[in-house]
């Protein structure tokens, strides 16, 4: 297994176009700080996010505008602790008003300076919203944004945000409660500490967990994972 450095950026660049895909890698690949994946919009990304678990999705959505949304919603719901970042060719404010309701964290236009792609995923990456920014800057999506909110709060929408344990995330709470630590953990699965350590904070988060102890008890309470039965 090849360990990565634990400062490194992991991005998963999706994108149906392979040259742009391509060459987005070579791009990001220059910096020191950001490891690279990319991959189609088709195939089994479920598959490959368990496995890498990057820090940063760039995900384009041209093309195929509604599909890409709905699949950035499924990522945000499936793995909350990835931040989303939308490209696209042709941004406006209803397709930003839509990139909003999924929850991504920025929305760029491809043509942007490289430079200022690579600030925004280091932005993301320690916690900001680039696309607050995007939101306030343009009036009528800012008024769109408040009146969903108004009529969410009329109308008493409550809508579950807890997302579901993925297969993955079972195992390592297995594992877990059989007192291994990431180490160990990241050594049997043959993945890297600080992807172990990404989806033990998804975990926690998913649970609303106050620890990795506490995870297990509250896994083991709604059946997730069996304690008699170690994997």
């Amino acid at each position: 297994m090849a360990d990565k450095a634990a400062n490194k950026i992991k991005i998963l660049i999706i994108d149906k176009h392979s040259f742009f895909r391509i060459g987005m890698q070579h791009t990001l690949s220059s910096e020191s700080d950001l490891e690279i994946i990319e991959h189609e919009p088709e195939g089994d990304l479920t598959g490959l996010i368990e496995i890498e678990y990057p820090d940063v999705i760039l995900l384009g959505i041209d093309s195929m505008v509604m599909a890409g949304l709905e699949l950035g919603k499924n990522i945000i719901r499936r793995y909350p602790n990835i931040r989303l970042i939308i490209l696209s060719s042709n941004p406006d404010d209803n397709e930003l008003f839509d990139v909003v309701k999924i929850g991504a964290v920025a929305y760029i236009n491809k043509d942007c300076k490289p430079e200022d792609l690579i600030a925004t995923i280091r932005d993301t990456y320690t916690g900001k919203y680039p696309i607050n920014d995007s939101i306030f800057t343009r009036p009528k999506v800012a008024e769109q944004v408040l009146q969903q909110f108004q009529k969410m709060n009329s109308q008493k929408i409550e809508e579950s945000v807890a997302a579901p344990i993925t297969q993955r995330e079972t195992q390592i709470l297995t594992h877990i409660c059989n007192g291994n630590s990431n180490k160990q953990i990241a050594d049997t699965l043959n993945i890297s500490e600080q992807t172990i350590k990404n989806h033990v904070s998804s975990i926690l988060r998913k649970l609303n967990a106050n620890d990795r102890a506490h995870a297990v008890v509250l896994a083991a309470r709604r059946g997730l994972i069996s304690i008699e039965e170690p994997q």
